[in-house]
């Protein structure tokens, strides 16, 4: 029965797909088609109540840098390698590597490693939904981490309803990443992302976190003894600066 659930999620979260030759154009055939990307999680664990999969824990080293999927082509191929690719922009703009990962394999694989997709769980976005967002986090992380690329798992979370499932696929003790991007603009913003940062902290128990974007005291001034924070600058933030090469 829950496979069923995922599998009309699923077809909700993304019904059409981009074609393969052209990311701007669009094909008529619906991920149900494909099985909802089964190939994602081949050989794959589950947990949690929803079966969400999971991306497991690895010993990789604090990167040296994050950078957006859609600014990779900036860094030299000389520094790749110290560098991992993140996904913490709008969900159109990477939209294409949930609906065909296999593409960008040997792309990713030119790189450090890659921080799992940042699929929106907006508060006022249907649960469901946010589910489904959750669960393909997982599983493109889950296939990266298959296909020999290191995997430090995105975590991300709406208001306190999506507790019951944002931490699910993760395994405890592990090397995290989060953004404060676009997350923390008013008070009761920044209460709610402190409130899931606690939480986080609380079923994971980190090792380590990495934060991309601002870290406000009002937000994470309570868990600095906690847990080792690592911030990187954004890239809009580094573009103000006149900064455009990809490092800080």
């Amino acid at each position: 029965m829950i496979k069923l659930f995922w599998l009309f999620l699923i077809f909700i979260w993304n019904r059409e797909k981009f074609t393969e030759g052209d990311d701007n154009k669009y094909m008529n055939k619906t991920v149900i088609d494909d099985g909802f990307e089964s190939y994602l999680v081949e050989g794959a664990e589950f947990n949690g109540e929803w079966e969400i999969p999971i991306i497991k824990n690895e010993n990789v080293e604090t990167p040296k840098d994050i950078v957006p999927y859609d600014k990779i082509k900036k860094i030299k191929e000389n520094e790749r390698k110290s560098i991992y690719i993140h996904f913490y922009m709008h969900d159109i703009k990477f939209r294409q590597v949930i609906t065909n990962t296999k593409k960008y394999l040997e792309k990713f694989k030119e790189y450090g490693g890659v921080i799992s997709p940042d699929c929106s769980l907006y508060i006022d976005m249907p649960l469901c939904l946010q589910m489904a967002n959750t669960y393909m986090n997982r599983a493109v992380g889950v296939y990266l981490q298959n296909n020999g690329i290191k995997v430090i798992p995105n975590v991300r979370w709406g208001d306190e309803r999506s507790f019951k499932f944002a931490f699910d696929g993760l395994e405890e003790n592990g090397v995290y990443a989060i953004s404060t991007l676009g997350c923390i603009r008013s008070k009761e913003d920044k209460t709610r992302f402190k409130e899931g940062l606690r939480e986080m902290i609380k079923k994971l128990n980190p090792q380590k976190i990495l934060v991309y974007g601002t870290m406000p005291e009002y937000v994470f001034g309570e868990f600095q003894n906690q847990v080792t924070f690592i911030n990187y600058e954004s890239w809009i933030s580094r573009v103000k600066r006149g900064v455009f090469d990809g490092n800080k």
